[in-house]
């Protein structure tokens, strides 16, 4: 049975412009949603992360504020206890791409802190663009790309159609002016990247050749869903 992997932040927390540590993590949505679309079609789902650290998801992410009230939460957060692949990771350095249909990167603010600059995820992704394989990174799990730029300045994922968190959400979200820098003004000034967004925290998705990428929590099923297309 073929499988995909997950990869997520091994971080807790989101270290803002004055020191202050935000409580962090992966966004459980972006991680469970497409999770249950992908085993839904057949798929087997692994996860990795930095040092193999069993993941955290946003205490957030689990609240009845995020989840529709507390019937909506204890949903998400059954899904999570059910979802055993993702509290077993393996390392990043020990994934091997051959064993995988396509890669997933879900966000949270936890992925701005450990994968903006992690050497053996940003070689996994350019590995997995070179595959012909999908790649896919939701929300702020497009940080990850940022790994990838070499030392000449340049990314195999220059110039790329993408979207990710805009700036415009992340103020939304109250963190912005705290933050060091933000995901959309990065994604444009690192990778010179086509960057897209629709109107805040409404789904959009788009798709680049073999890089699939969505801008927000409500993105998650979307992308999730457009990937499996590509797969068929």
């Amino acid at each position: 049975m073929a499988k995909i992997l997950f990869v997520i932040t091994a971080s807790d927390h989101w270290t803002l412009a004055d020191g202050t540590r935000q409580p962090a993590g992966f966004w459980a949505e972006e991680a469970l949603g497409p999770y249950a679309v992908f085993k839904a079609a057949g798929y087997e789902i692994a996860a990795a992360t930095p040092g193999g650290v069993p993941p955290t998801a946003d205490a957030l992410s689990l609240s009845p504020d995020f989840n529709g009230g507390e019937e909506g939460a204890e949903r998400m957060r059954t899904a999570l206890r059910e979802a055993t692949e993702l509290a077993r990771p393996l390392r990043i350095e020990d994934v091997r791409i051959d064993d995988y249909a396509a890669v997933f990167y879900p966000g949270g603010w936890g992925p701005m802190e450990d994968l903006p600059d992690n050497a053996e995820s940003g070689r996994l992704l350019t590995e997995w663009l070179a595959s012909g394989k999908p790649v896919s990174l939701v929300c702020h799990g497009p940080a990850a790309l940022l790994a990838t730029v070499g030392p000449d300045g340049t990314s195999p994922f220059t110039g790329y159609r993408l979207t990710g968190l805009s700036n415009a959400e992340e103020k939304q979200n109250g963190l912005a002016d705290r933050a060091k820098w933000l995901l959309q003004d990065r994604l444009v000034s690192d990778l010179e990247a086509d960057y897209r967004e629709a109107d805040p925290f409404t789904p959009h998705v788009e798709v680049d050749r073999t890089l699939f990428t969505g801008q927000n929590p409500g993105s998650a099923v979307p992308l999730a869903q457009e990937v499996l297309k590509a797969l068929s």
